[in-house]
């Protein structure tokens, strides 16, 4: 399949013309400094200047007369994925644009002005110039929507934030996913077996801590405003600023925008957002841009710590975007000081460090160091095709076929037989209660209750054959109970989990860790993979229909062994919300019913 990937920056268009399946480029073109006085056309050592009268419609109507001029009839063109910044918590998911969505989107246009804008008029040319094919929307946001609740949320009234839509959402989501999948083929694993530390840096810059495969934070907010000092944004500010602003200048809301969106950040402390101009005048004793490479590289070493902290450790650093891949010295400044998290730098590999089309990815982190340091090339073309491709094949899945019995987990344990020993008895043995559906698995007769710092729970059946390790799954509520905070793990990974008292009739013992909240997934064997057209790990929705109180579940991970029987696993609460009863399936959603389903684990 040929795709025409076009992504769309503050001030520039790039386009690329990519084979889905050798994932080779075809052909690149980009509109540079749209605007401005050096705006130019540029195809390979082709450079034709444009002028500062161009518009983004201009360019956007120039690009793509140009593909069509080079390409010819030699090339067919199957479907156009467009690159957009915001797309709220609505499109979550690549999405068929259309006049209907794109109303939607210009909704969301002042959430991120400098891109999003500009991203809409060049889809409304592009739906002209190329009508007949359809056009996909690939959104920055998306593949933060997984965070957790405790890193989307703004501390303000709940009223404000239901009226309004204030949350955070994130964005560099295309290339923090990009980096996931490079970082994890790199290193022969999957995504699923990493914690990474993602530092897209560029004239727009953010950090994404990604936990597993999944975005569990990210250092830009609601807007792209927050977080890193980045070409033209100034990142974190105190709010107090902008009220003092407000009452000293007299700043309106339009001021206050051109103000932080256009006129503060390394351009605000240099007159330049330009990171090579800036280490240049640096190294000449300029100190206003000595003082913008210590701010910063200081704010992505912040971020840096603080994720590992909130990952409970990191396995990788990566760095991506214009300024992460080509300046040693801001990755230099950047990785100072991590060696309390196993993160040291190899000087002369880093130095040395080139990223091209023949070495995407490069480690620059010393032998010996336990973290990896990488930098790795951005593709963000290539990762918006591939979503799109995904979106359009999964259109063409037999309904029928896509439906998966649901079963209701409710809290329970699967201990050891160390832990069954304190517990019971030495040498006890679990009686079989009934058999489940996985082979081999069975509920016990025996239950236990559960002591945590606030509460307990009596009566949580236990599993069986017992494992090598204690595990115990509870649900949201059950957290509040007890008093603990169970991340959402998928089963067996057990790491920075916090532990819990377990009292059984002959004694009492505390696990260090092991505690749970069963992320939602779904039992397949490699033939049932093979009928859904998914894979081990694959992420998607599924949609169930139970009278009155449908839902669409996101964020199943699929878990493929010869030994399971095809079944979704919920917990209670997720049960309880869909008013779930045994009789129930489960369908995978079709991406053209739901703005997108089945998304890759990248």
């Amino acid at each position: 399949m040929h795709v025409l990937s076009i992504n769309c920056g503050s001030s520039s268009i790039k386009l690329a013309l990519v084979d889905s399946v050798s994932r080779r480029r075809l052909l690149d073109m980009r509109i540079e400094e749209i605007g401005k006085p050096g705006c130019s056309l540029k195809r390979g050592e082709m450079i034709r200047p444009l002028g500062p009268q161009i518009t983004f419609t201009d360019a956007a109507r120039e690009l793509l007369h140009e593909m069509l001029a080079v390409t010819g009839e030699q090339i067919s063109i199957d479907l156009v994925a467009h690159r957009i910044v915001h797309g709220g918590g609505r499109f979550v998911r690549p999405t068929r644009l259309d006049e209907r969505t794109l109303t939607e989107l210009d909704a969301l246009s002042q959430l991120a002005p400098l891109h999003n804008l500009s991203a809409l008029e060049t889809v409304r040319v592009a739906m002209k110039v190329l009508p007949e094919l359809p056009h996909i929307g690939v959104f920055d946001t998306a593949f933060h929507a997984t965070l957790p609740t405790r890193a989307r949320e703004y501390a303000l009234p709940e009223e404000l934030r239901r009226k309004h839509g204030i949350r955070r959402f994130g964005f560099h989501g295309t290339s923090h996913a990009h980096v996931a999948d490079a970082v994890a083929r790199h290193l022969k694993t999957t995504p699923q077996h990493l914690r990474v530390v993602s530092c897209h840096l560029g004239n727009g810059a953010s950090v994404t801590a990604i936990e597993y495969g999944r975005s569990v934070e990210t250092s830009m907010g609601m807007t792209p405003l927050e977080g890193l000092i980045m070409g033209t944004r100034g990142g974190d500010l105190d709010p107090g600023i902008l009220l003092e602003l407000m009452r000293r200048e007299h700043m309106d809301a339009d001021a206050l925008d051109e103000l932080l969106n256009r006129r503060s950040g390394l351009y605000g402390l240099t007159g330049t957002n330009d990171m090579r101009e800036i280490e240049r005048r640096a190294a000449e004793g300029d100190e206003s841009c000595r003082l913008a490479i210590t701010l910063y590289s200081h704010r992505v070493r912040k971020y840096i710590g603080a994720y590992a902290a909130v990952m409970g450790g990191v396995d990788v650093i990566a760095f991506t975007g214009g300024v992460g891949e080509n300046s040693a010295i801001v990755r230099h400044r950047c990785t100072q000081r991590l060696d309390f998290l196993g993160a040291v730098l190899d000087e002369d590999r880093n130095r040395d460090a080139r990223i091209d089309d023949e070495h995407t990815i490069v480690d620059i982190a010393d032998t010996h160091s336990r973290v990896r340091i990488l930098v790795v090339k951005a593709d963000e073309e290539l990762a918006i095709a591939d979503e799109a491709c995904a979106l359009l094949e999964s259109e063409h899945a037999t309904r029928d076929r896509l439906r998966i019995p649901v079963a209701v987990s409710a809290r329970h344990a699967h201990l050891s037989q160390a832990t069954l020993d304190k517990l019971f008895g030495p040498g006890y043995r679990l009686t079989v209660r009934n058999m489940l559906s996985q082979t081999g698995q069975y509920a016990a007769e025996e239950t236990v209750t559960l002591i945590g710092p606030r509460g307990r729970i009596s009566g949580v059946r236990l599993m069986g054959p017992p494992r090598d390790h204690d595990q115990v799954e509870i649900s949201r509520t059950d957290e509040f109970v007890l008093g603990v905070d169970a991340p959402v793990r998928i089963s067996g990974d057990l790491a920075n989990t916090p532990g819990i008292t377990i009292e059984g009739p002959k004694g009492t013992t505390t696990i260090p860790n092991g505690v749970i909240t069963a992320r939602r997934h779904i039992h397949m064997s490699p033939e049932d993979a093979r009928r859904f057209g998914v894979r081990d790990n694959d992420i998607v929705e599924v949609r169930i229909d139970s009278e009155g109180r449908d839902l669409t579940f996101g964020d199943v991970i699929v878990r493929v062994d010869p030994s399971f029987t095809l079944e979704m696993h919920l917990d209670t609460d997720e049960a309880n919300a869909a008013g779930i009863k045994r009789e129930h399936v489960g369908e995978l959603v079709e991406r053209a019913e739901v703005t997108g389903a089945i998304e890759r684990t990248r």
